[in-house]
């Protein structure tokens, strides 16, 4: 619940939405009132979100809009690396880190060949796991020092483009999830002529918590099991290629939010790779997978949206953790690899969505008349809101909930009119907020007040589709920052929850962060006539861009990606526009073609010409307008946004 007050500032906005937590230095709300982004924590410069905003507007484009921030993307990958570097160097580990993207994550091509880039000095490769990744990854992979890794199932197509690899001096691992596929691999890697490098999958004992648990422990969907690791040394050994063992691989889950399985996973692949190495293989890579973790809603505790760790925690404890073993052990150090998606991408994009109304509780507009005509129950639970005190407020509540529960039930057996049952509910909220009221402040709220303060919440309207943009929190419950980007130096009045522009009762958002639990409620402000109202929705660059779903024909978002830029007056520039889907464009992907609708609509018309009921004028009006419209933005369209040109 809200209290607000005269006293809100910035440092109350600051600890209302958490974003000095879950923000890792990147995210902030400058003394404007208005969230500000600095892409190299702070070492840069910062950038107001609501002038890219601003600059987005002026160039006619529509909400809602992905924001990438590409140094930010940059300051990840060069984070993660000197931290492994870092742990490395503290510990006297004997051998380099080579961190790996893996493209599931955020398959954009503009994303990956950033991340490279960024990663180019440090040696960062690349971790794909189906055809396209992998096809995708043999072009953009340009450096002889850096690694492929290829997890997933694979068919002989698969094999020989990654063989193919080999022959033009590309380090790539073909990690092997089942048996038959290290067959597989041994003979097309004959019939091309050229040594494989393979990888083991290891079935972990260890297993996860939270949302990604099941994609680990003995039950897992992939790797290999103890029986199966012997047999695949050995069938190594029979055809000669005990050499072309060269990485043992294990993965425990996404999002890992506890340390503790961080370093049991560690300790126990690396028992593997210790006795793999002593039955006669030259293995030189360990991959500890993905799982680094974000925290979402900055409890830095084991939470699902949480990590109970740092990444520099994170990257001492795999090193110190495989040493240790490799040590007593006696065997050598292996190159550490890691597949770092989530933690690399996640903080780069947001997503800002449009708030263009509400639906509130309140009851009606101002006090509601009650007079002697009214029926009874009216006058009765008037009398209970005229009686409400704070000594008797909870007694009244449950008055006024018995009148509201006769009124529904007499309405029922048609002994109630729709006024009068209009004035009892208009009645019954306006008492239910003053009874949230008179518990504002106090230490002990009883269950059904909390109960009836999330039901009073108002549900904002946003200009977006949960299932394009924001599938994990649809599909696992996946927590994510969401706060205003501006008005922040003022207090938030009302309780609310989101939902989307989707005929889909499960399009909206009402579960957000909080650092002692999960909140039903978000506070924002009161929507104001004529202005718009911004919403950002933060960490969405993970498994978001790609995983979004076609629900209601709502397509991709339009994006802009900025980059800071000391020449420039803002500090910054918009590098590059990536427009949204069309509705043409959408309508495509399930067979519908526009020139084939223009033209059945172009029969209708002229029909409608014919019988006289359109004027030839305004007939091809209407036509053009069809044909404009399916070049249109998918969502809906506010405050200036292009409209698509004239054929």
């Amino acid at each position: 619940m809200i209290k607000p007050g005269s006293d809100w500032d910035i440092p109350s906005a600051t600890s209302a939405y958490n974003i000095d937590r879950w923000g890792a230095g990147y995210f902030s709300i400058n003394p404007q009132g208005n969230c500000q982004v600095t892409p190299l924590q702070n070492q840069g410069a910062a950038i107001d979100v609501m002038a890219v905003v601003q600059e987005a507007r002026e160039q006619g484009l529509g909400f809602p809009l992905v924001i990438r921030f590409q140094d930010l993307l940059r300051h990840r990958v060069q984070t993660i690396c000197k931290a492994f570097a870092s742990a490395i160097a503290e510990a006297g580990y004997q051998k380099p880190y080579r961190g790996v993207f893996p493209i599931k994550v955020n398959q954009l091509r503009e994303v990956v060949e950033e991340i490279l880039d960024a990663g180019a000095e440090h040696h960062f490769g690349l971790e794909c796991g189906s055809k396209p990744e992998l096809f995708a990854a043999l072009a953009v992979h340009r450096d002889p020092e850096s690694v492929i890794i290829c997890n997933g199932y694979k068919d002989r197509i698969f094999i020989q483009n990654a063989l193919m690899g080999r022959k033009l001096g590309k380090e790539i691992i073909m990690v092997v999830e089942k048996v038959e596929e290290l067959r597989q691999i041994v003979e097309i890697s004959r019939e091309m002529g050229v040594e494989p490098l393979v990888g083991l999958r290891i079935r972990m004992q260890t297993r996860s918590s939270g949302k990604w648990a099941a994609s680990g422990g003995e039950n897992a969907k992939f790797g290999l099991s103890t029986a199966d690791l012997v047999w695949s040394s050995n069938y190594l050994k029979e055809q000669g290629l005990a050499h072309c063992l060269k990485l043992v691989h294990y993965h425990v889950g996404s999002q890992v939010p506890d340390i503790s399985t961080i370093k049991k996973a560690a300790r126990e692949a690396a028992r593997y790779y210790a006795k793999l190495t002593k039955m006669g293989h030259e293995i030189g890579f360990m991959d500890v997978g993905g799982g680094l973790g974000v925290d979402y809603d900055g409890s830095r505790t084991a939470f699902d949206s949480s990590t109970n760790y740092t990444l520099h925690e994170y990257a001492r404890d795999i090193v110190y953790n495989i040493m240790e073993i490799c040590d007593g052990e006696k065997v050598p150090h292996p190159v550490i690899v890691s597949e770092s998606g989530r933690a690399l991408v996640a903080h780069h994009s947001m997503l800002v969505i449009e708030a263009f109304g509400s639906i509130a509780k309140d009851g009606a507009n101002g006090p509601i008349e009650v007079t002697e005509k009214d029926a009874k129950l009216v006058q009765d639970i008037s009398d209970t809101q005229k009686g409400l005190s704070r000594e008797n407020r909870l007694e009244g509540f449950h008055d006024a909930l018995q009148y509201k529960e006769q009124a529904q039930a007499m309405f029922d057996l048609g002994l109630l009119d729709l006024e009068t049952k209009a004035k009892v509910e208009g009645i019954y909220w306006q008492i239910a907020r003053n009874i949230v009221k008179f518990f504002e402040g106090m230490r002990y709220i009883p269950e059904e007040v909390r109960e009836l303060s999330n039901s009073l919440a108002d549900q904002y309207l946003c200009n977006f589709s949960v299932f394009q943009s924001l599938l994990d929190h649809w599909a696992l419950g996946q927590l994510f920052p969401i706060m205003p980007i501006h008005r922040l130096d003022e207090s938030p009045e009302r309780n609310t929850t989101l939902v989307d522009i989707t005929c889909d009762s499960d399009g909206k958002i009402n579960k957000f962060i909080d650092l002692q639990d999960v909140k039903d409620t978000l506070p924002l402000h009161a929507l104001l006539p004529g202005e718009p109202y911004y919403l950002g929705l933060f960490l969405v660059g993970a498994y978001q861009d790609i995983m979004g779903d076609l629900h209601n024909l709502f397509g991709r978002v339009t994006e802009v990606h900025v980059f800071l830029d000391e020449d420039e007056d803002s500090g910054w520039y918009i590098e590059e526009v990536i427009e949204g889907s069309t509705i043409g464009g959408v309508l495509a992907l399930t067979q519908w073609q526009t020139a084939e609708l223009a033209r059945l609509m172009k029969t209708q018309i002229d029909a409608a010409i014919k019988s006289d009921r359109l004027k030839p004028n305004d007939a091809m009006r209407m036509l053009a307008n069809f044909e404009r419209g399916l070049q249109g933005y998918t969502y809906l369209t506010f405050n200036g946004a292009k409209q698509p040109a004239a054929q």
